[in-house]
């Protein structure tokens, strides 16, 4: 059983941190560097900038056109005789320009044709009219005469564009369309190409001097190493090193960044993927990146494979799934089975894969000659806690008080995640005080907003808060009195998160297994605020919700799951971690049987509690005492709290089973 952070019981409308170590996210330290692929200077590709070019020349061409039609002027065309030459006699023209037989020109007056109002014109002058009279009459009526050559022909740029223009443009989307579609069948083929990043030996290169905590685990791994370092060492001798490492642990504990430091201390590229970046809508897609990915991975060796969450395609096969051998999910499993199991003994290619659930996944994964080899990665212990701390403080100014052993001693069950967020939340809360460096009071302050909430701003009436002082007072008094419970460390009724109050215990140091008494004190001790309020408003409230929540889950595992119940034995009655039928290890049990646990967890229960109502009666002024000091000064810790009470601290070696 691992180990408890510690059991925060206080509830008034809704679930407590439980502050173990299930159900963490990943711990990942990544890197600097590009996330895949190579470095190496990209390559441009001039298709993409055509459409843009073409966008440009149409605007070139709307400009001109625009412009060509903004300086036109209109001239309505007007007969030679009468009108051109009655204007003329009458002395109304200004000017005119000729260009071989076309006149236009400008009038000084308005003048009507066609019931047209006309003052600027054009004309043609007649290939019979006497050009040397009309010269004369023109000469004589004081006109300006301008004369302008005739064209030789249409400019060559004018022609290209507005000639062949528009078949350019055919041919060019027609290129793009072609071009088009066979992207579009490129794209159909990428579906099958591996998604894996490819990490190189100096891109954010991960030693094993930035992976703490976890030192079995880099034993373990230590051979992996050695073995892409020198592998004639090995093969003189007819030794072959493990095709397939698989990396179990809880979440967080630092499965990821350990696969990276292996392959950075080989100085080897490392391919990584998560497992469910295989899996695609379209079948076969799955194993066509697995041999993909396989593939590049022989041709970089030696290299590493590393699958991250190998669960989410590895389960065993028919469990919990559709049965049979077609579904997307069983022949990418299958895909894998059949490259793991193909490897040449001369290829230096190593398979590292991590997930959180190594009970389900299929027997064939497991076997000799595939994942052969498991390293279990478990939660650091107290060293292990500190060393994690150095790693993630090495950028973080501390203050000279700070003292990382001490900070470690106060975070039992914190696995590497758990503590990368600690400093990070105490560096904010520094910076957020203008403090020059994370100080003592910043990791304290830290701690307790990770382990029991943020504070809330909640007007509470003096009613609530009494009833919240007493609910709390509860859960320390059982605590502090009760032999095999966890010490009582901070009390609160500041609201934190969904819970109006908190009473934070933790024990004196790292716990992997547990007593029957001692689950029994943590039963009373969750009980606690309940039979306060009982004892001393002769009612109960919805405050202890999740105190209740805690207690049964607690039971049932004792009952059902640990063999601590006489009626049922040393038998598993429940399904482990919640798991249905159609997983391995669990069977359907029968109604009796079912019947037969809840009436063991009631009883174990309702006995708990009757103690606890008889320990708070006999203790009540210690349990007013505690919920007065509450009442002033809203927040106790350990020694005040202890005080308070009137009630000596004890240590955890000197407590002995009731």
């Amino acid at each position: 059983m691992a180990s408890s952070l510690a059991m925060a019981t206080d509830e008034r409308r809704g679930p407590t941190p439980r502050g173990t170590p299930d159900g963490r996210e990943p711990w990942r330290v990544e890197g600097a560097g590009p996330t895949g692929g190579s470095p190496g200077r990209p390559r441009v590709r001039w298709s993409r900038f055509l459409p843009y070019l073409l966008i440009v020349l149409g605007l070139f061409a709307l400009n001109y056109w625009i412009a060509s039609r903004a300086t036109h002027v209109s001239r309505p065309r007007v007969p030679y005789s009468p009108f051109f030459l009655r204007q003329v006699r009458q002395g109304n023209v200004i000017d005119i320009t000729s260009k071989g037989t076309a006149i236009q020109g400008d009038l000084k007056h308005e003048a009507k044709y066609n019931d047209q109002k006309v003052i600027r014109f054009k004309t043609e002058v007649p290939a019979f009219a006497n050009t040397d009279a009309l010269s004369l009459l023109l000469q004589s009526n004081g006109v300006v005469i301008n004369a302008q050559p005739l064209d030789t022909g249409t400019p060559l740029w004018e022609t290209i564009v507005f000639g062949f223009g528009p078949t350019l443009l055919f041919i060019i989307l027609f290129v793009l369309l072609i071009r088009r579609a066979g992207s579009a069948s490129g794209m159909l083929g990428g579906f099958g190409r591996s998604r894996a990043r490819r990490y190189e030996a100096a891109e954010g290169r991960v030693t094993f001097e930035d992976v703490a905590g976890i030192d079995e685990a880099k034993a373990e791994l230590s051979e992996i190493v050695d073995f892409l370092k020198e592998p004639q060492k090995y093969a003189r001798l007819g030794g072959r090193i493990p095709r397939g490492v698989l990396l179990s642990g809880l979440p967080g504990t630092g499965k990821t960044l350990l696969a990276r430091a292996v392959a950075g201390e080989a100085n080897v590229p490392f391919f990584s993927l998560s497992a469910s970046e295989f899996i695609e809508a379209i079948v076969g897609v799955g194993a066509s990146r697995v041999r993909d990915l396989f593939t590049q991975a022989k041709a970089n060796a030696p290299a590493i494979v590393f699958i991250d969450e190998l669960d989410a395609i590895g389960r065993a096969r028919g469990a919990g799934g559709v049965i049979g051998g077609h579904d997307e999910r069983e022949q990418t499993l299958n895909q894998i089975l059949t490259e793991m199991d193909g490897f040449d003994t001369s290829t230096n290619v190593i398979v590292l894969a991590a997930t959180n659930r190594p009970d389900v996944l299929d027997p064939a994964l497991l076997r000799p000659g595939r994942f052969d080899r498991r390293v279990a990665v478990q939660p650091p212990d107290l060293i292990g806690r500190r060393k994690i701390l150095e790693v993630h403080t090495r950028s973080v100014p501390l203050a000279p008080e700070v003292d990382l052993g001490r900070v470690a001693a106060t975070t039992p069950g914190m696995v590497g995640a758990d503590l990368a967020n600690l400093v990070n939340e105490a560096a904010l809360l520094a910076a957020h005080r203008s403090h020059d460096a994370v100080t003592s009071e910043d990791f304290a302050g830290a701690l307790e907003k990770i382990i029991l909430g943020a504070e809330r701003k909640v007007m509470m009436t003096p009613e609530d808060r009494r009833r919240t002082a007493y609910h709390e007072s509860g859960h320390a008094i059982v605590g502090m009195l009760t032999p095999g419970a966890d010490p009582v460390r901070k009390v609160s009724i500041i609201p934190r998160g969904m819970a109006l109050g908190v009473t934070f215990s933790a024990p004196d140091a790292d716990r992997f297994n547990y007593e029957e008494h001692e689950l029994v004190a943590r039963i009373k001790v969750a009980l606690g605020g309940r039979g306060a309020e009982q004892i001393v408003f002769d009612e109960t409230t919805t405050g202890a919700e999740s105190d209740i929540q805690q207690v049964t889950e607690i039971a049932r595992h004792m009952v059902g799951r640990w063999g601590m119940s006489t009626a049922i034995g040393p038998i598993a009655a429940l399904p482990s971690d919640g798991r249905g039928p159609l997983y391995p290890g669990t069977q359907e049990q029968s109604e009796h049987t079912r019947r037969l646990v809840d009436e063991e967890v009631r009883r174990l229960v309702e006995r708990a509690y009757g103690e606890v109502l008889e320990l708070l009666q006999e203790h009540r002024p210690r349990l007013d005492g505690l919920a007065e000091a509450l009442l002033a000064h809203e927040t106790l810790d350990e020694e005040d709290a202890y005080a308070a009470a009137g009630i000596e601290r004890r240590a955890e070696a000197e407590v002995a089973p009731a």
